[in-house]
């Protein structure tokens, strides 16, 4: 908390409002203290249908939070994202659990709730950057053509840098959890690899999917 009351005085200087920094930390403590009770219920009874529901209410979660930066939202916007980010995303999980993981159940909430967690968290922030870079070059009244391609290469800065970064500047923490877990580290590296991959993949699909169905209502189209 020592570093981050430095960004709170910070925030607040420069732009007179701590409220959002302050309801952000409550939620986090809040939300992981919950979602702790919550997975060790799901890890016990491993029902399908909970665990269904629980991505659902991560894909609705995430859309929702994805168009926070927009001064204009509406209900079309948020089914927009949700579209987006639930087929990147699950395409994605698909890829993953039937080429890669060897698991006896589809649905066992070990893998299945973290992965996803992962897949749609990076999805949401990469829609988010796209969405709110969007909706400035429209204002600027940029074509769509140009709008999309800067929005894109936008969203995709974060996922690009950690790909070059990731074993040069940082060790990614489920990479740094498994060796410290006692796992040999080509294996850890292997699993790492795949994280990377479907983040890219998540984040690139559904942003690409998200932009391509703001088409429609951009002030100009080429």
């Amino acid at each position: 908390m020592i570093p981050v009351s430095i960004v709170i005085v910070i925030y607040a200087r420069w732009i007179s409002d701590a409220t959002t920094v302050f309801y952000a930390l409550f939620r986090m403590f809040v939300q992981l203290i919950l979602i702790g009770y919550v997975l060790i219920y799901l890890f016990d009874t491993k029902s399908p249908y909970l665990v269904v529901f629980v991505l659902c209410v991560m894909l609705i979660a995430s859309s929702i939070i994805s168009l926070r930066p927009l001064q204009k939202k509406d209900k079309v916007l948020y089914f927009r994202a949700f579209i987006a980010i639930a087929v990147g995303g699950i395409f994605t999980l698909i890829v993953v659990f039937a080429g890669v993981l060897d698991l006896t159940l589809w649905y066992e909430p070990r893998f299945l709730i973290p992965l996803s967690g992962m897949i749609f968290a990076n999805s949401m922030n990469s829609v988010s950057v796209a969405a709110e870079r969007f909706e400035s070059e429209m204002n600027r009244k940029n074509s769509y053509t140009d709008a999309r391609a800067l929005s894109y290469k936008a969203a995709l800065i974060p996922v690009i840098n950690a790909l070059f970064a990731v074993g040069l500047v940082s060790l990614p923490g489920m990479m740094t959890g498994q060796i410290l877990s006692g796992v040999d580290p080509l294996i850890a590296v292997r699993y790492q690899i795949m994280v990377m991959l479907m983040i890219l993949g998540s984040s690139g699909i559904s942003t690409a999917i998200y932009l391509v169905l703001l088409r429609k209502s951009s002030l100009t189209i080429k």
